[in-house]
């Protein structure tokens, strides 16, 4: 089995919030089960160093594109380290191998006929003297009266054109642009309306796509699927390779969404492997990302592996809804964001990760609150799961000399846990993550109540055979959390595999021999909750007004 990850690719004009994370976490965990299976396994991502957003931040903050780009570049790079992403290409859209393919797979499609030149009116800005990047007009939503940009309004999921927009605005400067004509390349999307239909149609019935993509991408081929300009008038970004268009960028709806791509094919190439062993239609490929990116990875992304004949069409759409942070609304601009960096550094990541994944928005919005947060980490994390791991390998530690009793396990208790693989694996792969944790987070309550049943700090005083038997069904139990965890909470099954001495990281039943365990120590530590009310305090005192 092949198994293809995609990553969203974040613009690197700022530092990541939890919402980012929130949506790009599943592929890391999907990536490690698979590969915990045994699976050919390929994740990719990178950061988006052309887009509009980062020229806007370079004007703003009056350096170079390349500037901004690299610097985010850097920290994203650190912290997707940090919190454990497995990719095994992360990469840039301004890297020379990306430009090149882009350019390839640009061709190409004009060469089958899928682009063609049309004269078209255009917002431009007499005070900027510069026609203005869809993002780069700002004005009223026509379908929802939100304010939006010129590409999509966020508040109704609808890909606009900059014309469309009530009350237009130039961002740079605030002007009201007026409209001239330009020529563009456009592509010819309409022509795979039905393809895309039927490659919809197909994904409902396989139950492969989360419901927000099956519904939104099924409103726009209602709609109908109109052609789209894919050059622009933009000042960076990868050249068209068409003479009479050699002055145009290739615009983002092929040249990002294209570095799924772009990136596999660097990926083979740096490691002697033929794409075509990876992008076939054999492959199950999985695209991560949140729901306003959902347009772009059901409808345009497939309509142009359509155009380039690549049969490797997506087949598993993880769109999560959005995070909303102490029931308010993610807004960068007015800094009510919780940054990635900080978050890092002052929280264990498996802490970070366990709470964004089991409050996921999958289906619904979530909220990230830190009161939650903070309590999630203490009652769950440390008090059931560190909890149960601690006391067991303590008592060991304590009542063993720290050998790990050799004798049978329970047979329930066995065969709950083999039943667990089963169970959790199936949710994994169909996308359900936040159920999948929460199945192994009611074994490990389960696991608790045995412990607090069997009594063994008195077994050890009236029956040595049942302590015995205890103990090691206990450490058997920790044993499979190495396993079952691992794919959510990395760091912590790490040093739990470590004080167990298990070297496989396997998606199967361990059975662990008997061994001297080294001094243990807790897999987390508590958190002050009075680190509420400063965490909550700091937000606050450091939002914006607009």
């Amino acid at each position: 089995m092949t198994i293809v990850i995609g990553g969203a690719w974040p613009y690197a004009n700022g530092s990541l919030h939890l919402g980012h994370i929130a949506a790009l976490l599943p592929g890391d965990i999907l990536a490690r089960y698979y590969r915990q299976k045994g699976e050919r396994v390929l994740y990719v991502s990178g950061s988006d160093c052309n887009g509009t957003p980062i020229s806007i931040r370079a004007s703003q903050e009056n350096t170079t594109v390349a500037a901004i780009a690299d610097q985010y570049h850097r920290e994203f790079e650190e912290s997707f380290t940090k919190l454990g992403f497995t990719y095994d290409l992360y990469t840039r859209t301004d890297a020379p191998h990306h430009h090149q393919a882009v350019q390839q797979l640009f061709l190409q499609l004009f060469e089958k006929g899928h682009l063609y030149s049309q004269k078209v009116e255009q917002a431009y800005c007499e005070t900027d003297k510069q026609f203005l990047p869809d993002r780069f007009v700002e004005g009223i939503c026509p379908n929802c009266g939100a304010k939006a940009r010129g590409d999509q309004c966020d508040n109704c999921s609808a890909i606009l054109d900059p014309l469309d927009l009530v009350d237009k605005r130039c961002k740079i400067c605030g002007n009201e642009p007026v409209i001239k004509e330009t020529e563009h390349l456009y592509f010819a999307f309409s022509k795979f309306q039905r393809e895309l239909e039927q490659f919809v149609a197909k994904a409902k019935e396989e139950n492969r796509w989360r419901d927000n993509a099956i519904a939104l991408t099924k409103r726009y081929l209602a709609e109908g699927v109109p052609d789209r300009a894919v050059t622009r008038d933009l000042p960076n970004g990868i050249e068209a390779p068409i003479d009479g268009f050699r002055d145009k960028k290739i615009y983002v709806w092929i040249e990002a969404v294209a570095g799924y791509l772009t990136a596999s094919m660097e990926w083979a190439r740096q490691h002697g492997e033929k794409l075509e062993d990876w992008w076939n239609k054999e492959t199950i490929a999985y695209y991560i990302h949140g729901k306003d990116n959902i347009p772009f990875h059901s409808v345009i992304w497939p309509a142009i592996l359509m155009g380039l004949n690549n049969p490797s069409l997506p087949t598993h759409m993880i769109s999560n809804e959005y995070l909303t942070l102490e029931k308010r609304k993610l807004s960068t601009s007015q800094n009510w964001a919780v940054w990635v960096p900080y978050m890092i550094e002052r929280y264990d990541v498996d802490s970070i990760r366990y709470f964004l994944t089991v409050n996921a928005p999958e289906n619904r919005d979530a909220d990230f609150s830190w009161r939650e947060f903070i309590y999630s980490h203490n009652g769950e994390l440390l008090g059931a799961y560190g909890n149960f791991v601690n006391r067991t390998l303590k008592f060991i530690e304590k009542s063993f000399e720290s050998i790990v009793p050799d004798c049978e396990i329970d047979e329930v208790i066995r065969q709950q846990t083999i039943a667990l693989y089963e169970s959790v694996g199936v949710l994994i792969e169909e996308g359900h993550f936040k159920e999948g944790l929460e199945q192994i987070f009611h074994y490990i309550r389960g696991a608790n109540r045995y412990f607090d049943e069997q009594q063994p700090w008195l077994q050890v005083k009236d029956n040595m055979e049942k302590a015995l038997r205890t103990l090691a069904t206990c450490t058997y139990i920790c044993a499979n959390l190495a396993q079952l965890l691992q794919p959510f909470l990395p760091f912590s099954t790490e040093k739990l595999r470590a004080i167990l001495q298990i070297e496989a990281i396997e998606w199967q039943e361990q059975i662990i021999q008997p061994t001297h365990l080294p001094t243990i120590t807790p897999l987390f530590e508590r958190i002050d909750v009075a680190r509420i009310e400063e965490e909550y305090n700091a937000l606050v005192a450091n939002k914006i007004d607009l």
